[in-house]
């Protein structure tokens, strides 16, 4: 036994063709004994599962913050709409960029360092932003706020996804979840606090909140995720990019692309929905109570979209939540009543919640464990990417038309494009991403 009681590498592989020998299965016995040692699958990933939730939940403030205190950042500044929108946009910057920072780090040093990074950031952060003196300062630390909210996304669910086998869909789902978990529970909690103590107050309040709230979870994440590695497991990676015939590089392009597209589909209701009902006559508020079914609906759809992928992968799930996204899309062209765009959101919301947290499982699937954070964090900015473009072309197109129509045209039309490379990889590998999961998992077991 090695001293951190494992069994050792080559006895183990000694021991396992031995007992092959004498009784088939055998050796899949001694390999699962080995995987469970390990933590896979085991009880102590599940409540590893249960504090990344939690850091998920309340890390993901920085994505829901600036819409709920544009108004009062606004006023207090006195800028223009466009101006105090600048917050929000170097937040989804610094989002994008950490994301690919914080994966790397996550990849050469486990969880335990970035997740520091991200309390850090997200304290400091949000306490400078309540003494910003000015606008630009107050959209500068932002960059630092959406650092510190990338820790709490991509590496997590990277992480996540080598803690399981039998159930990685299922996890990675429960872990993205928190996200929109927390833009249920963060924008009534900011909106009440701003109204009684102000945006100054709120904002070092939540920096506070997040150093108290989040440390006590981060010893969970201490321990490294179990490394499998060596010939089988290399050879079942390389099995799959070459099903798929692409090299390693061309398939990290091609995700990137699906990124961008499958999210300028996602963001038109997404960042248009409130403006859309406002201009229907319906109001604002009405639109913000569609946004927020839209998201609890998400949350239904990243949980049962994991259940989904542990039963046919996760490139067919992708391209299951591809079609019903423009399935929803296409309604939100034939209706515009009251009644049917409140089902329609939350149709939308069913559909798409899942799309995002299918990029892990097809990186993990694809990719070396020793590289996927990184990986997975390079498609991530390429959704945010992709939000950051359907949202501007969505307003230039009801700029130039006066519609919103044209706008649901192109994400139906970007939407396309994703249901394409997904379709494309499916067919392209013929059975080989599932054949490769196979092996992947034979050979963690």
């Amino acid at each position: 036994m090695s001293d951190r009681g494992l069994p050792e590498p080559r006895r183990l592989g000694k021991e396992a063709r031995d007992i092959d020998k004498e009784a088939p299965g055998s050796a899949e016995i001694m390999l699962t004994f080995a995987t469970v040692d390990a933590g896979i699958d085991s009880p102590f990933a599940w409540r590893r599962l249960g504090a990344a939730v939690v850091l998920a939940t309340i890390g993901s403030v920085g994505t829901w913050s600036v819409p709920v205190v544009l108004p009062a950042v606004q006023a207090a500044f006195g800028v223009a709409r466009g101006d105090a929108s600048l917050p929000f946009t170097l937040a989804m910057l610094g989002f994008g960029v950490g994301g690919v920072v914080m994966g790397r780090l996550t990849d050469r040093f486990g969880m335990l360092a970035p997740v520091l990074c991200g309390v850090s950031a997200l304290s400091t952060g949000y306490i400078a932003a309540g003494f910003a003196p000015n606008l630009m300062v107050f959209a500068l630390v932002h960059l630092l706020i959406g650092l510190g909210t990338s820790a709490t996304f991509g590496p997590l669910m990277a992480d996540t996804s080598q803690w399981f086998t039998r159930r990685r869909g299922i996890a990675v789902a429960i872990v993205s979840s928190g996200n929109y978990i927390g833009g249920v529970i963060w924008p009534p909690l900011l909106q009440h606090f701003v109204s009684a103590e102000g945006w100054r107050m709120t904002h070092i309040a939540v920096g506070v909140v997040c150093a108290l709230a989040m440390l006590p979870f981060v010893p969970m994440l201490r321990r490294r995720a179990p490394r499998e590695g060596g010939p089988a497991v290399d050879a079942s990676h390389a099995a799959a990019q070459t099903a798929a015939g692409l090299s390693p590089n061309a398939l990290q392009a091609i995700l990137c692309v699906a990124g961008v597209a499958c999210c300028v589909a996602m963001s038109m209701p997404q960042v248009h929905i409130v403006a859309y009902c406002g201009d229907l006559g319906y109001g604002v508020a009405r639109g913000a109570e569609m946004l927020s079914v839209m998201l609890g609906f998400g949350i239904f759809s990243r949980i049962g979209s994991g259940f989904i992928a542990d039963r046919i992968g996760g490139v067919a799930t992708l391209l299951l939540g591809s079609v019903l996204q423009g399935v929803a899309l296409f309604l939100y062209l034939l209706f515009d009543g009251l009644a049917s765009l409140y089902v329609i959101s939350a149709l939308f919301g069913l559909f798409q919640g899942g799309i995002v947290p299918m990029y892990a499982i097809i990186v993990r699937q694809y990719f070396s464990p020793r590289e996927a954070a990184t990986r997975l964090g390079l498609v991530l900015l390429a959704t945010l990417l992709g939000m950051a473009l359907g949202g501007w072309m969505s307003g230039a197109l009801f700029d130039l038309t006066g519609s919103y129509q044209a706008a649901f045209v192109n994400g139906l039309i970007w939407n396309l494009l994703n249901v394409s490379i997904a379709l494309w990889l499916l067919m392209r590998a013929a059975g080989g991403p599932r054949l490769g999961e196979a092996r992947l998992k034979h050979a963690q077991l």
